[in-house]
């Protein structure tokens, strides 16, 4: 590249802009991109005429030291993702406007960038969480795709009240929101058929104990409707322990996410208002929106390429409206009370005061009326079954369709072996 020839370029357009020419005219003018000028507008903000010479990236100490004009840059950047009218404004977001607005060609990582932030006395480091029991978390696999399902709530301006349901891919964080004036079962219903038909039919589902999700919290041996459905499309419903919302954490996380990039910024006056800008949400999170645990990667790009095993209408319109019992496995991870016992499907069951504080998993086989409970004591422990009950259905329990039947189904549940 020619520097003088390049800098001419940039003060080219520098002046048209000072002289209030429209941007479309000034890229005409010096055949150079939107980034290209926006860039160049910022370091003639921060520098004068000054900040259109190029800036040498080279380290002056060693290979991990930034210069200071770099440290600027990550602070102006995060402070400019501060004042958007809606979307992330962490450490994500900065990092992203480092390499897309700044054309930074050495972007540094999210940890540095909290170190240069902290430095800079923008924020403050967190205490780190105290140790706890181990706790059996639910992992997807190649083959067993696992959703994570839950609602918040928010106030509309007046009082109404607006409920918002969104489940992620654990896999691939790919998400689907739906909004509704309230969390009934049949809302839950249509926001299940909208990611069933979108997203696909995974092979579990987890969630927390709301009664819009596990049914009555009172009557014993009651298999709710949400319970029902899961089942018949062959769907292995996860619960969470109760009281624990931090247990299911990604889609917790996913409400922060839609809080801050929009709730927080964007004023609705009405449900229809809100529910109108979800697929504006939608495609943003899926197409720009760049999850840590994705390594650079969108939702989209992460989910390209892989199976998906979605319900047609004709399906869903052959579901009974009140489904029956189907053969499968239902899920609870549960902590064992000072008691020695668990809650399943509102009934307490006696596992061992031994295990007081630990957390268990438990499956219920509905066509083998059979309540298995098994206990890990660590990550490098094996899981082991502890106790094995008869579970008696009072109804007759039904094989699953051929049509709802999905190829890779595993016979165990990944926390019953040891960690690769």
């Amino acid at each position: 590249m020619d520097e003088k020839q390049e800098q001419r370029q940039r003060k080219k357009a520098i002046r048209l802009w000072r002289k209030g020419i429209g941007t479309s005219r000034i890229l005409e003018i010096v055949s150079r991109s939107r980034a290209w000028l926006s860039k160049w507008k910022e370091r003639y903000r921060q520098r004068g005429w000054k900040g259109l010479q190029s800036q040498s990236r080279k380290p002056q100490r060693s290979s991990h030291a930034y210069l200071p004009s770099v440290r600027r840059l990550i602070v102006c950047a995060y402070r400019r993702v501060q004042k958007r009218r809606w979307g992330l404004r962490g450490m994500g977001a900065t990092r992203r406007e480092l390499r897309v607005t700044y054309r930074l060609r050495l972007v540094p990582s999210v940890s540095t960038i909290k170190r240069v932030l902290r430095v800079a006395g923008v924020f403050k480091r967190r205490r780190p969480a105290k140790t706890e029991s181990f706790y059996p978390q639910p992992r997807p696999t190649a083959t067993y795709t696992i959703h994570a399902m839950d609602w918040t709530e928010r106030f509309l301006h007046g009082g109404a009240k607006v409920y918002v349901f969104h489940i992620i891919d654990l896999e691939t964080r790919a998400c689907v929101q739906t909004i509704f004036p309230d969390k009934t079962v049949k809302s839950v219903t249509a926001h299940l058929k909208k990611v069933w038909k979108t997203r696909g039919i995974p092979q579990g589902l987890q969630m927390d104990n709301d009664a819009a999700f596990y049914g009555s919290r009172r009557v014993p041996h009651h298999f709710g409707q949400i319970v029902r459905l899961c089942l018949y499309v062959g769907i292995e419903p996860i619960f969470i322990p109760v009281g624990e919302a931090k247990r299911n954490g990604d889609v917790e996380r996913l409400h922060g996410i839609w809080d801050q990039a929009v709730w927080q910024q964007v004023h609705f006056d009405s449900v229809k208002a809100a529910q109108d800008f979800t697929p504006q949400f939608e495609r943003w999170y899926m197409n720009e929106y760049e999850p840590p645990k994705l390594n650079g990667q969108t939702p989209r790009d992460s989910e390209r390429g892989r199976p998906r095993y979605r319900l047609t209408e004709s399906l869903w319109q052959a579901i009974p409206d009140e489904a029956p019992i189907v053969a499968g496995r239902i899920h609870f991870i549960r902590r064992v009370s000072a008691e020695g016992t668990i809650e399943v499907l509102n009934e307490q069951w006696h596992i061992s005061k031994r295990l007081a504080g630990d957390y268990v998993w438990a499956t219920l086989w509905t066509h083998r009326h059979l309540l298995e409970v098994f206990h890990r004591r660590s990550a490098e422990s094996p899981m082991k079954r502890i106790k094995t009950f008869h579970y008696a259905i009072d109804e007759p329990v039904e094989p699953l369709l051929p049509e709802f039947k999905q190829h890779s189904r595993r016979r165990k549940m990944f926390t019953m072996s040891r960690p690769n």
